[in-house]
């Protein structure tokens, strides 16, 4: 990783002062163990407890069948895929039965937590603005490369997207859909950007935007650096405001939805 970007990395996590992720991630492992009364374990790919530790662990514990799901809805190979290959390695298996959930974009009760969480932060926007905010559903981007080689990140991201404004009663001309934390490295990457989609609304005469990420579960940098910073310094340049939707961190919907996914694919088992 070339030094510059590294440096920029830093600059961001000095920010936002540390990321709440894994304490957040097993807050969220804690509501699907009291949901379903079995073991939850939390693995990562890039932090401790890494993915290869917590298998072995597993295995020493006695575990003879396990569902895996990836904390992230959509499927790409540059985010599922990859965590895909580090739970089962070079051998592509794990030690013991493991069933790898792909995706659950689409499931009802992931949309309604979103949903939730969108209807009372954009409530409070409007009211602040005394009109009606557009909201702006986002998305970490991928290599555009990726789409065209037939990887359903896009349209699922989409999909989620559309699925939590339907829930939430947004009509068409209320809601848009714009990928966000592009790359550093070359060659082109999913748009729309969130700054092009801010400028579009500002065009249009909004006084400002309500964000809600869908394709992170919890507060970390891409959006308390991301969104909370950068994207909102970028619409007050520009004579607007920038609102959030509150993460799902430890929504009980969201572990309802985990727990539920672990449920029918463990089968009689629970």
């Amino acid at each position: 990783m070339p030094q510059a970007t590294i440096d920029e990395i830093k600059h961001r996590y000095s920010l936002i002062g540390r990321s709440p992720l894994r304490e957040l991630t097993e807050r969220q492992a804690a509501g699907v163990a009291n949901e379903l009364g079995l073991p939850v374990y939390v693995a990562m790919r890039n932090w401790t407890p890494y993915i290869p530790d917590v298998v072995a662990k597993m295995a020493a514990e006695g575990v003879d069948h396990a569902v895996a799901i990836c904390l992230a809805p959509q499927n790409s190979r540059t985010s599922t895929g990859l965590y895909r290959r580090a739970l089962f390695g070079e051998s592509g298996q794990a030690p013991f039965a493991c069933d790898f959930v792909a995706a659950w974009h689409d499931h009802p009760f992931l949309v309604r937590a979103f949903a939730e969480r969108l209807k009372v932060g954009w409530q409070v926007a409007c009211a602040e603005a005394g009109q009606t905010i557009p909201v702006i559903f986002t998305a970490h981007s991928v290599p555009a490369c990726t789409i065209s080689e037939g990887d359903p990140y896009e349209r699922q991201a989409r999909e989620t997207a559309r699925l939590v404004a339907c829930q939430s009663g947004l009509t068409e001309g209320q809601w848009s859909f714009a990928f966000q934390s592009q790359g550093m490295s070359g060659g082109p990457w999913l748009g729309p950007t969130v700054e092009e989609t801010i400028d579009s609304r500002r065009e249009q005469g909004a006084p400002g935007v309500f964000v809600q990420p869908i394709g992170f579960l919890c507060d970390h940098v891409e959006v308390l650096y991301d969104v909370d910073i950068a994207f909102k310094q970028y619409a007050q340049e520009r004579g607007m405001r920038l609102w959030r939707a509150e993460s799902l961190n430890d929504s009980p919907l969201l572990a309802a939805a985990l727990a539920d996914i672990a449920r029918s694919r463990l089968g009689a088992r629970v």
